[in-house]
């Protein structure tokens, strides 16, 4: 029922860029640690940067228990459902990385979301995955349902904030600092948000 891939292409990369909604699992090394399972969504904040690597962005919210993972150990799942058309799970797990304001890289990454304009959504971090191991499976229990658009409330919440507000923000929240498991999460203060990369 199951079928590994070496890269991400083709059918494949067609259906998962297809896809509104994702979700991400990560872990600690710690077997007694806590388990965190997030959607994602948000048209335009998922990329494929090659057959081996995708990214993601990640915005503003209340806990970071992602990053704090991918910084103590790197391992991630990240899994598709066709909700419309037909059945199939997608899941690439690999190793990720979380990208902050102040790397390198960030310009050249940002690039690769020209859809989507993370200033209104507090973008804290780039998440980059690099898969180990492709697979897709059948998606026969998954429902057919119907996707109507993104809300809007993520926007509308983080638009009026600006970086300082941001930290001032995360502060107060238990699980930005560090996970619930107590490993660092989102480094703080947030250095301010460059721009993208201008166009070629």
């Amino acid at each position: 029922m199951g079928k590994t891939y070496e890269r991400i292409d083709g059918r494949l990369r067609a259906f998962i860029e297809a896809q509104p909604l994702f979700f991400t699992a990560t872990a600690p090394l710690d077997g007694e640690g806590t388990v965190n399972l997030s959607p994602k969504g948000l048209k335009g904040s998922f990329a494929v940067i090659d057959e081996q690597t995708v990214a993601y962005l990640d915005f503003a919210g209340s806990n970071a228990e992602t990053i704090a993972h991918l910084r103590e150990n790197g391992r991630i799942t990240l899994m598709w459902c066709a909700f419309q058309g037909p059945p199939d799970i997608v899941r690439v797990h690999g190793r990720g990385e979380p990208v902050f304001r102040d790397d390198e890289r960030w310009a050249e990454l940002l690039a690769h979301f020209p859809g989507i304009d993370p200033v209104p959504h507090g973008l804290r971090a780039v998440i980059v995955v690099r898969a180990e191991l492709i697979r897709d499976t059948c998606g026969y229990g998954v429902p057919f349902m119907t996707y109507d658009e993104d809300r809007d409330l993520h926007r509308k919440r983080f638009a009026r904030e600006d970086d300082a507000s941001l930290d001032a923000y995360f502060a107060k929240k238990e699980h930005i600092a560090a996970s619930i498991d107590g490993l660092p999460g989102l480094p703080l203060p947030l250095p301010p948000l460059p721009s993208a990369a201008p166009a070629e």
